[in-house]
């Protein structure tokens, strides 16, 4: 039987709560126990860590709440808290991510304002091109020192089918630059490869097709295995489309990490500008403190007062190899500086 409205009376009311009566707080929890980790794989929501560095206790992690929408990223050093077993199906937290001394970004192509970290805390970049099949591409080593010396990372480049071509020509253009190079051909040693990756994080970069994979198989005879490792530890995404870092053979105290990044198809520079680059050489970065406002160091006839051209001996030579670069990557459109190495 219906009542009648005049019949209900206060007592009847029922007043679900607010979100307001629920008292807020700033206050984050301290997370005095959590453990140091390094970030070795990412795949959609999920964190492959290391913690404390050794590749022996890696955990899966996600994103404690409290870190928003804060970015991680493979060779991040952060804090976990959570169960760190490790064992099958067991969850850590992320709670807090450091901060970064190197950072290796790019964008999509030179219009685009979104800014892609590729990798932190990398402190050298491998850079490795074929000299031959595919041709080499002078625009994308252009571009790629940018990044390192704008990003903090030693550059280092690596040069892979050195059995198909003389390696002289084309590594001449970098001469200026104190640019190490070595050869990785399958033909030759890796000495001197390992031995500059030993207690270093080195990120590889190079174009599909350029012997990537196989200099990372050769540097880490179980790269396989290892990779099938740290990047399922998310929902199963290819192992191709996703940055990882793996630890090089050796001792504990000497263990270096290399991190595989995808097959890059373009090197964006959007977020570089011209000061950026010239401020990763110290005796360059002193000089250009002379150049008038808005100087862009390209030289006569833009800038015809540019402090650059009054250097001499070696900090010339260098500051002229870094304006060739400066053209190279600022001074031409994307398709132009991806340009292929013509040997004649």
């Amino acid at each position: 039987m219906s009542r009648r409205t005049s019949s209900y009376d206060e007592s009847d009311v029922r007043i679900r709560p607010g979100k307001g009566t629920r008292p807020r707080t700033k206050t984050r929890p301290r997370h005095d126990d959590a453990e140091d980790a390094m970030v070795v794989s990412v795949d959609r929501g999920r964190w492959g860590c290391v913690i404390g560095g050794d590749p022996d206790r890696l955990v899966v992690a996600m994103r404690a709440r409290e870190l928003g929408r804060t970015p991680v990223v493979v060779g991040d050093q952060v804090s976990v808290v959570g169960d760190l077993t490790g064992r099958p199906d067991t969850l850590a937290r992320i709670v807090k991510v450091a901060e970064r001394s190197t950072v290796l970004r790019r964008t999509a192509d030179d219009t685009d304002p979104y800014e892609r970290i590729v990798v932190a805390n990398a402190d050298q970049l491998l850079i490795v091109t074929a000299l031959a099949d595919p041709p080499p591409r002078t625009g994308f080593v252009e571009r790629a020192l940018a990044a390192a010396f704008v990003g903090g990372l030693m550059p280092i480049l690596c040069l892979t089918k050195s059995d198909l071509a003389d390696p002289a020509e084309f590594t001449r253009a970098f001469a200026d630059l104190d640019l190490p190079i070595v050869l990785a051909g399958q033909a030759d040693p890796l000495d001197a490869v390992t031995g500059m990756l030993a207690g270093h994080i080195t990120a590889l970069i190079g174009h599909s097709g350029v012997g990537k994979s196989t200099l990372v198989n050769r540097l880490v005879p179980d790269a396989d295995r290892a990779t099938g490792v740290v990047s399922g530890v998310g929902k199963g995404r290819h192992t191709s489309t996703q940055s990882v870092a793996l630890p090089l053979p050796g001792p504990a105290r000497r263990r270096g990490w290399v991190i595989d990044t995808p097959g890059i198809r373009s090197f964006g520079l959007a977020h570089v500008t011209p000061d950026d680059i010239v401020d990763a050489f110290d005796d360059l970065r002193d000089a250009i403190e002379d150049c008038p406002r808005g100087c862009t160091h390209l030289g006569p006839p833009a800038d015809p007062e540019c402090a650059l051209d009054q250097l001499e001996g070696n900090s010339y030579r260098r500051a002229m190899a870094v304006r060739a670069l400066l053209v190279a990557v600022t001074g031409s459109p994307e398709a132009d500086s991806e340009r292929m190495h013509d040997p004649h």
